[in-house]
């Protein structure tokens, strides 16, 4: 455990919640109350249900703040069959993948992440849920098709460009933030620093006014 994760221990299975990547979305604690429950300390009880039900819920989390452990030989959690990119409305990008994030270390999920796209968040590329604060605005429609892609899954890549977009290449999926499939393709500049035009797409905006990010 570090100052920034907690680990709960079970029986067949630990959970760790990594608190900077969390964003408070509530898939955990509507998931099952007996497994997360904020009224009690500590929060988390993996025994209070089954393992099967325990992985289901924690991979329900789309910021990737939990994972676990199994130690009963089950299934682990593994990459799913597409890299999907949801737009959320006046939130962040959700990405499902076999996620190669620049900037993630050790941080959560290696298959599940909510990035930043309001270039508020102190802790980019990641959502912190400043997009609140910083009053975002955006209503997730995506005006794209993309080229489209011969094959789904494998690796997909997401870069930092110094003060500008994220960078994707792999094979991957856009969803407007009604859910429909909007873009396929296999490389995009994504906007982070919450200015474009043309979101969720960079337009150079990040140059105009002077957005500073690694």
């Amino acid at each position: 455990m570090t100052e920034r994760t907690s680990t709960y221990e079970g029986e067949k299975l630990s959970i760790v919640y990594d608190r900077k990547l969390c964003i408070h979305v509530g898939e955990c604690g509507r998931g099952n109350r007996d497994l997360f429950d904020v009224s009690k300390d500590p929060w988390c009880d993996p025994d209070a249900v089954s393992v099967e039900e325990a992985v289901d819920v924690v991979e329900r989390c789309p910021s990737g703040a939990l994972v676990y452990t199994r130690k009963d030989g089950g299934r682990q959690e593994k990459a799913p069959e597409h890299n999907d990119i949801s737009v959320s409305q006046d939130g962040p990008l959700y990405v499902w993948g076999e996620l190669e994030i620049d900037g993630r270390g050790e941080q959560g999920s290696p298959f599940r992440a909510a990035l930043c796209r309001c270039g508020a968040s102190g802790n980019k590329p990641f959502c912190d849920g400043s997009h609140v604060g910083a009053e975002f605005k955006d209503s997730g429609a995506v005006g794209q098709h993309g080229p489209g892609i011969e094959a789904k899954g494998g690796t997909l890549t997401v870069k930092r460009a110094p003060n500008g977009p994220l960078l994707l290449s792999g094979n991957f999926t856009i969803r407007a933030s009604s859910g429909r499939v909007a873009f396929e393709g296999t490389k995009a500049a994504l906007c982070r620093c919450g200015a474009s035009k043309n979101k969720p797409f960079c337009d150079g905006a990040h140059s105009t006014i002077g957005f500073s990010a690694e």
